[in-house]
């Protein structure tokens, strides 16, 4: 059997409080890299100088410690809890939410997130409560990715149920529908995440969970990476460009993540993010 590790929750506190303000000032190296990447090969002048600006921004949130974005987002977390870890102190989920909390307050960000949605839509006034997405995984370890999603974006992320006879040409044009009528909304040049099988409810997290990916990096599975590879090109060849200004970079990467379904079932999930793809990750 093996031995139990003891973790204070006071630490998953820290560690969330000091993601929160690092993703929202310091954009992640894989990201900066794509933006980079994008002012020396983009094709439309305009879209060039979109980028320039972007990474200019970007540089100017580091050495300032100021927000990359005014939307400083919506903290969604994704955690693997080590079945080997015995937490203490106090409940992992207020912990966690704790750390939120701290974060936002100490770093000077935009709280956004209002109770009753569709009535009275009251600031919580301390960016909480957080989504968090937990599994339980071997070891004694706590991995933690939290990632600040901004509203323009998710407000273009979409669901769509297809029928299984429908099949990848549908899942295609779901796709690039989705891009489409997005269009400048979202701040491209953006990141999608996209979910295939499951449920209605898991292909959602599935395609919120694989914008965690680093930006050029390729699915494992070479029939995965195939798909990311065409959906890339084709989402590109829309011509949205950077801002919607028009160009040949709509989007800088496309992230697959399945599973399998019922058979009656096709549901297809593309979560949008905006060019700031904020993602920290740690481990405790």
């Amino acid at each position: 059997m093996s031995p139990v590790r003891e973790l204070d929750v006071a630490e998953i506190t820290a560690a969330v409080r000091e993601m929160c303000m690092t993703a929202n000032y310091d954009l992640p190296a894989d990201v900066y890299a794509a933006l980079q990447r994008g002012a020396d090969t983009e094709q439309s002048p305009t879209g060039k100088a979109v980028f320039a600006q972007l990474v200019a921004n970007a540089d100017i949130a580091r050495a300032d410690g100021v927000p990359i974005c005014q939307d400083t987002g919506f903290a969604v977390l994704f955690v693997e809890l080590g079945q080997d870890v015995h937490l203490t102190g106090g409940s992992f989920e207020d912990a966690v939410n704790e750390g939120v909390r701290r974060g936002y307050a100490d770093g000077y960000l935009r709280k956004s997130i209002a109770t009753q949605p569709a009535q009275a839509r009251t600031n919580t006034t301390d960016n909480t409560p957080c989504v968090l997405h937990t599994t339980i995984v071997p070891g004694d370890r706590v991995a933690i990715s939290m990632m600040a999603k901004g509203g323009g974006a998710e407000n273009m992320s979409s669901l769509a149920m297809l029928k299984p006879a429908q099949g990848w040409p549908g899942l295609v044009q779901a796709v690039l529908d989705t891009v489409s009528r997005a269009g400048s909304n979202p701040c491209p040049p953006i990141v999608l995440g996209i979910g295939i099988g499951g449920t209605i409810d898991m292909v959602t997290v599935l395609a919120k969970k694989a914008l965690l990916r680093e930006i050029g990096s390729a699915h494992p599975d070479e029939r995965l990476a195939a798909m990311e590879a065409e959906l890339l090109e084709q989402v590109n060849a829309l011509g949205i460009g950077p801002q919607g200004l028009g160009g040949t970079q709509t989007c800088l990467a496309v992230f697959i993540e399945e599973m399998p379904c019922h058979i009656a079932s096709m549901p297809v999930a593309v979560n949008v993010q905006c060019h700031a793809q904020r993602h920290q990750h740690v481990v405790l």
